[in-house]
């Protein structure tokens, strides 16, 4: 009989965590599609809640942005096609890595056209208040 109790609370607590770890995955992937409506339609403000105060982005160019270089610089950009293909989230504990296959095609701050094609990385934490915030991100153009 407690061996019994045994197998079934391990069986209980294994898919707990399991059940958990697909929440946190389905919760980063909404919060990465929340992230490229924003993108799609030049806001901002709705990326703020998004990323931590100490965010860090690295460009496909080298570039490095912080939080509110990065937000201004988003507001900017004209998208006509901002899709995200393959993506995939791994949790580890408090930490989820994000990634997938980005394609982009619209125009700079300046009007000059983008047509790029990426493999992505995002970093998101669950903060203490709960929340699931990206803390960097980074590009890297497939050729």
């Amino acid at each position: 009989m407690k061996k019994l109790l045994l197998v079934v609370s391990a069986a209980l607590i294994t898919g707990s965590i399991a059940f958990a770890q697909g929440s946190v995955e389905k919760t980063v992937l909404d919060l990465e599609h929340q992230w490229g409506k924003a993108v799609t339609a030049s806001n901002g403000k709705a990326l703020e809640p998004l990323l931590a105060s100490e965010f860090v982005y690295f460009g496909s160019d080298g570039s490095m942005q912080t939080k509110a270089e990065f937000i201004a610089l988003a507001a900017k950009f004209k998208w006509q096609v901002n899709e995200a293909v393959d993506e995939k989230v791994r949790v580890y504990g408090n930490t989820a890595i994000a990634t997938g296959v980005w394609t982009g095609k619209g125009t700079d701050p300046g009007g000059k056209p983008i047509n790029g094609h990426e493999r992505y990385v995002d970093t998101w934490v669950k903060m203490p208040d709960g929340k699931w915030q990206c803390v960097a991100a980074t590009g890297i153009p497939i050729k």
